[in-house]
């Protein structure tokens, strides 16, 4: 039999950020030592108290299903920190409980895009907004920050160029991956003034809010005037909680969107895992400590990563946030050749910058030992790719 797969499959790639950690893992079962820098996750467990809170839980039998958009307990959690980040326009009727933020980001897709529907992404962009685009008949447009060392504020003019009145939502990612930026509230404040001009949505995923450097803090895109009823805001507990397995996350917007969004939640996924969702309360609530512990690991990295790649030459936009780092490493622009000779030829596992939308750059993650980071660049060095 001849398979006739639907047409949204073809128009999409499998993920680049998978397809290396798959390569790595099949080096490794034949016994070869790879540093992984393409994993997009901490390098810590999840903290104790909050799978105490998830064994308690289970123990307390919270195995059956929840209500669609998440248990009260969880949902005024999130209402309590979102109004403590300045987001005093969301409370439990603007909340949407998800299993993770992909499942966030694909509901908020599938319930505002339609067939041709314009989106404009910021390069470098995470893999998966452009295939959630394209399995929602969605068209593209992007917008280069490269050139400003992945900052919007220098990009800004050639923002305003590229949306226009057929523009219906703009995706936002501060601090971003991968390329570790945290934009200014210049830049937001531009991204205000021209979604109002135009009209369109704005997702805010700000998944890697909690994790930023030097006194740095990621404004809320939804807390600048004039945008409390035009974004949506995604997060979600993988980053900050460490907890990427757990399959937790969360989106706020207006009610409507909420009840809309729900139709497509409600036949795909119901709920998020019961238990999980008590995690999460655990999670918002007692756990600052540990973040900022993580943070500060992730801090000390970062500096020790980017010295080590500026000693050799190679030029590092400073990464404010989240844990991520895009070196220029192929100014001819062959990033693919060279992100597969670093893990053929150093056992070095990093991601290709176009697969970003940015060519040239490849993206390393610094969720890893700096024992293991000093060796990475060692072994990039000895097979001549720095």
């Amino acid at each position: 039999m001849t398979q006739d797969f639907a047409a949204r499959v073809g128009r999409v790639e499998p993920s680049a950020t998978l397809a290396i950690s798959n390569k790595a893992a099949e080096l490794e079962a034949q016994g070869v030592d790879v540093v992984d820098l393409s994993v997009g996750e901490p390098d810590f467990d999840t903290p104790e108290n909050i799978k105490d809170a998830a064994k308690e839980a289970l123990d307390a039998g919270h195995t059956g299903y929840t209500p669609t958009s998440g248990i009260p307990e969880l949902k005024s959690a999130i209402a309590e920190k979102l109004h403590d980040d300045g987001l005093t326009q969301y409370d439990e009727d603007n909340l949407m409980v998800t299993p993770g933020g992909k499942q966030a980001l694909y509901e908020i897709f599938q319930t505002l895009i339609d067939d041709g529907d314009e989106v404009v992404l910021l390069d470098p962009a995470w893999v998966s907004y452009e295939a959630m685009v394209k399995l929602a008949d969605g068209s593209l447009k992007r917008v280069d920050t490269a050139a400003h060392d992945f900052q919007l504020a220098g990009a800004l003019d050639d923002l305003a160029e590229t949306v226009s009145d057929d523009t219906e939502l703009l995706v936002v990612n501060s601090p971003g991956n991968p390329h570790g930026a945290v934009y200014t509230d210049e830049a937001l404040e531009g991204v205000r003034d021209l979604a109002v001009e135009h009209d369109f949505q704005v997702i805010s995923d700000e998944i890697y809010k909690e994790i930023t450097y030097d006194g740095r803090e990621a404004t809320s895109l939804g807390t600048l005037d004039g945008m409390e009823d035009r974004t949506i805001t995604l997060n979600g507990f993988s980053k900050a909680y460490s907890m990427t397995g757990w399959r937790l996350g969360y989106f706020a917007g207006p009610e409507e969107l909420i009840d809309e969004a729900g139709k497509v939640h409600g036949h795909s996924v119901s709920c998020a895992v019961n238990f999980v969702q008590h995690a999460g309360v655990e999670a918002i609530r007692n756990t600052e400590s540990e973040v900022e512990e993580m943070v500060e690991a992730f801090d000390e990295r970062r500096t020790f990563l980017k010295d080590l790649f500026e000693e050799r030459g190679v030029h590092v936009p400073d990464p404010q946030g989240a844990f991520y780092m895009m070196p220029e490493v192929a100014p001819d622009g062959d990033d693919d050749a060279w992100c597969e000779e670093a893990i053929e030829e150093a056992h070095v596992a990093t991601v290709p910058g176009h697969a970003f939308g940015t060519p040239g750059y490849a993206r390393i993650s610094y969720a890893n030992s700096k024992e293991r980071l000093e060796e990475a660049v060692e072994r990039l060095d000895d097979v001549g790719l720095l």
